[in-house]
């Protein structure tokens, strides 16, 4: 047994679970050996983490330094994206355990997008050169450049997921295909032509702004929000609610099963809530692009007055949280089911709830942008999002780079 086969499957074994438990016993089990074997070759958990990190920078910037050089080299601003683009989903095409590792360290916070910048630059990847190459033709926007890394790590990651490529390794051509897919979103978002675009956003937003929420949140559920938004899905305990509520914790019981349940029921109601407000304001227009952008922003109205409900929906977003099947089916991201988007308007069901997935996930991205990691000293830093910034969103889920030609 070597370093590099211990390094390797430790990739693997709490790949799967997306780190939520990083065990050397469970890695010495996939190995075939005892845990103190594991001892001879690193003397910690934190060294062969130290390890995994530098493996996987090794690897990222050997496989994507000569497609930036080239980039860079591009007269033609597309073609130079294009390669970005294409050379980072490949690698991550080809290593979904690297994917889910570096996504699993900028969501921890281990990483930020600074230092991977920084890292990646030392060993001659220099991540900037995206923003260089889309200054060529495009404005220089960094909460677009947001997007654009946004747009990939989802269609990616919805690439891993539906592909079920950590059983089954994806085919050249599978990769060639998602690659294509991730740079036509990137460059054309759902495709609207810019006339089709250009709404009233003030008159639209005063109208959402103008609705009463549903009602007050119920005790019981703002509780488990706030207990989760500070420790996680994950740590989360039926004690910690408890408290919150001035309960014991026997008499949570009489109102949750057990912690999955208290979950679930906390996520099936706060969606329902969001889609009933979402859908009342659609109502406004009958215009499809109007009604968009009213569920867009309607969702960014509620999700500013639940700011604990925010953090909640952003583990969803970037945690793979099993809750177990619903008693009733209530899905948000069906939310657009009845908003006429031409552009896929002929897509089968599973692109057309693609389309939806996407546009939450950025929206709840966007929303998090200025967030801090929470806990029980810190408040919910979000009002630096403005209007503003949700009509970019727009723009950019509509019409892609295209909607910020210079």
């Amino acid at each position: 047994m070597t370093k590099t086969e211990i390094v390797d499957a430790a990739f693997r074994v709490w790949g799967r679970n997306f780190y939520r438990k990083t065990s050397l016993s469970q890695l010495a089990k996939e190995l075939g050996v005892s845990k103190p074997a594991l001892y001879r070759h690193f003397e910690n958990k934190n060294a062969l983490l130290t390890a995994m990190n530098e493996r996987f920078f090794d690897d990222f910037a050997v496989s994507i330094r000569a497609d930036f050089e080239s980039a860079l080299q591009a007269e033609d601003a597309d073609v130079g994206i294009s390669t970005i683009v294409t050379s980072i989903s490949s690698f991550f095409a080809q290593n979904v355990y690297a994917l889910i590792f570096s996504l699993v360290n900028i969501y921890e916070r281990n990483l930020d997008g600074h230092t991977m910048t920084q890292r990646l630059k030392s060993l001659g990847a220099d991540m900037s050169v995206l923003q260089l190459t889309m200054e060529k033709k495009y404005t220089g926007d960094i909460q677009v450049v947001g997007l654009v890394f946004a747009t990939l790590t989802f269609l990616m990651s919805n690439f891993h997921k539906t592909k079920k490529t950590m059983r089954n390794p994806p085919a050249s051509e599978e990769i060639q295909n998602i690659s294509a897919v991730i740079c036509k979103t990137i460059k054309s978002g759902l495709g609207y032509s810019a006339k089709k675009t250009m709404l009233d956003f003030e008159n639209l937003e005063n109208q959402v702004e103008g609705m009463p929420l549903n009602s007050e949140p119920e005790p019981f559920f703002k509780a488990v929000a706030e207990a989760v938004a500070e420790a996680g899905p994950w740590d989360v305990s039926m004690d910690m609610v408890a408290k919150r509520l001035g309960l014991s914790k026997s008499s949570l019981y009489g109102h949750f099963k057990n912690r999955k349940d208290m979950l679930r029921r906390l996520f099936v109601t706060e969606f329902k809530h969001i889609i009933e407000f979402a859908k009342h304001c659609m109502r406004f227009s009958a215009n499809p692009a109007e009604q968009l952008y009213l569920g867009i922003f309607s969702i960014t109205v509620y999700l500013r007055s639940r700011q604990e409900i925010l953090v909640v929906m952003d583990w969803i977003r970037t945690r793979k949280l099993d809750l177990g099947k619903p008693e009733k089916q209530t899905d948000i991201y069906k939310l657009f089911e009845d908003v006429d988007i031409e552009p896929v308007r002929d897509a089968g069901e599973d692109e057309k709830l693609c389309v939806c997935h996407w546009i939450l996930f950025l929206l709840i991205n966007t929303l998090m942008r200025e967030s801090v990691c929470i806990n029980k000293h810190a408040e919910f830093p979000f009002e630096k999002v403005q209007n503003n910034d949700i009509r970019l969103l727009y723009r950019f889920i509509t019409l892609g780079l295209g909607g910020f030609i210079k």
